[in-house]
């Protein structure tokens, strides 16, 4: 038997996936799941409804993979062709098991009716195929292994998939190739700085093999994702957890928060810690920067952080926003306004942000240069991640009244 280090891959079988008509959670759930399990995934393919193209996928797979895990497919209906497709792949014949259909008749019983003769096609494997029972479903997944490889095939419906993984094919997966590694994965969240100078500041950490540290772009802020892999969990804790000090220690304010932790629960969070209130106004965004705080938790007015907000369809200038915002406070009483006014242009769109205190007003300009349609997105993730640095300790304005901030360059690549 092969030892570690193991790689799989994934096929997800379904026209309808290929085409976009449904998304693909199976592969995303399979991903997680050889993660944890220490298997390395290299490639993720979909590949409709055709038993040549399914048999092609198959073959091209297994002479890169140690594992492939399909979905989809072993329904009854003539569209489901996976079972033909491995036949094909392995260039064996379909074999009827009658105690396959015994156990599918068995399920259709359980619930008061009887199989349809096309049912009895999910009672044929591919020669040499190991039949997996599914108590969950009708759809008996199958193994078929060659040499020091394995083919599992799965059903698509994911509730039947994932139990069928969680109770047979981990643990067979665990014993033939002998598994004893882990791999974790953190991701950090940045805002208010650019691919290229975060890459500058740990472009020597992004060079290692195990940790590794890649990056992401999104508009108006970067992921850093951490991944380390190790036959000791404690170990590879430890790992990430340094890892992740030392990037912190370099990338500074810029790290907002980490896994699930998005720009607005920061703020409002931060908002509701300092016991302060909060207006909102944004101008040509259509909603982009209102919306992220439409999930505020349920909350009496007066304990909500965010209690007032208003939307203008058209952009407004530096003055004009500084006074909406001056207005908008006194008229509702918060202790902070946050403006946001988005200026398009041909190649290069600017956004006005104000936050307008009491004693205490700023206004500050940004460019970018990236798709138009990420704009909006891109000018109210910059807005609420001056928002939380201005709430923190150290001041966010220089004494000359501008922002510390660098402003984003077109060739930033925060632009998803």
């Amino acid at each position: 038997m092969r030892q570690t280090p193991t790689n799989a891959e994934i096929i997800t079988i379904g026209t309808e996936i290929l085409l976009g008509e449904i998304l693909d959670g199976n592969a995303q759930y399979l991903a997680k799941q050889l993660r944890a399990m220490g298997v390395d995934l290299y490639r993720k393919t979909t590949v409709g409804d055709n038993a040549e193209r399914i048999a092609q996928a198959i073959n091209e797979a297994l002479g890169r993979a140690d594992v492939v895990l399909t979905t989809g497919g072993l329904g009854p209906t003539v569209d489901d062709a996976t079972r033909l497709g491995v036949a094909l792949a392995f260039n064996v014949t379909l074999e009827y098991h009658p105690e396959l259909w015994e156990q599918v008749c068995a399920r259709f019983q359980r619930f008061g009716r009887q199989p349809t003769e096309n049912n009895r096609r999910q009672a044929y494997l591919p020669k040499g195929a190991k039949a997996m029972e599914n108590p969950v479903g009708t759809a008996p997944a199958f193994l078929i292994e060659k040499g020091e490889k394995s083919l599992i095939c799965l059903p698509g419906v994911p509730h039947e998939m994932r139990y069928i993984f969680e109770q047979q094919v981990g643990r067979y997966l665990r014993e033939r190739f002998h598994l004893n590694s882990t791999i974790l994965t953190r991701v950090l969240h940045t805002a208010g700085m650019g691919e290229s100078q975060i890459d500058a500041l740990i472009n020597d950490l992004e060079q290692w093999q195990n940790p590794t540290v890649g990056l992401s772009a999104h508009p108006g802020q970067v992921d850093v994702r951490l991944t380390v892999k190790s036959t000791s969990h404690k170990e590879a804790v430890d790992l990430l957890t340094e890892l992740e000090n030392e990037i912190r220690l370099r990338l500074g304010d810029a790290i907002y928060g980490s896994e699930d932790d998005t720009l607005e629960s920061v703020a409002l969070a931060k908002l509701s810690a300092a016991r302060l209130s909060l207006c909102v106004v944004e101008a040509n965004l259509k909603g982009a920067l209102l919306g992220r705080f439409a999930h505020e938790p349920a909350k009496p007015l007066e304990t909500q952080a965010v209690q007032a907000q208003k939307a203008f369809p058209n952009p407004l200038s530096e003055e004009e926003l500084l006074h909406q915002c001056r207005d908008f406070r006194d008229k509702s009483g918060t202790d902070m306004a946050l403006g946001v006014s988005l200026h398009p242009g041909t190649e290069i769109q600017e956004a006005y942000i104000a936050i307008v205190r009491e004693k205490d007003e700023k206004l500050s300009r940004f460019t970018y240069g990236g798709p138009p349609e990420n704009a909006s997105l891109w000018a109210a993730n910059l807005a609420l991640s001056l928002l939380r640095l201005n709430l923190e300790p150290l001041p966010v304005w220089n004494s000359s009244g501008s922002s510390i901030q660098t402003p984003l360059s077109h060739d930033d690549k925060q632009t998803g």
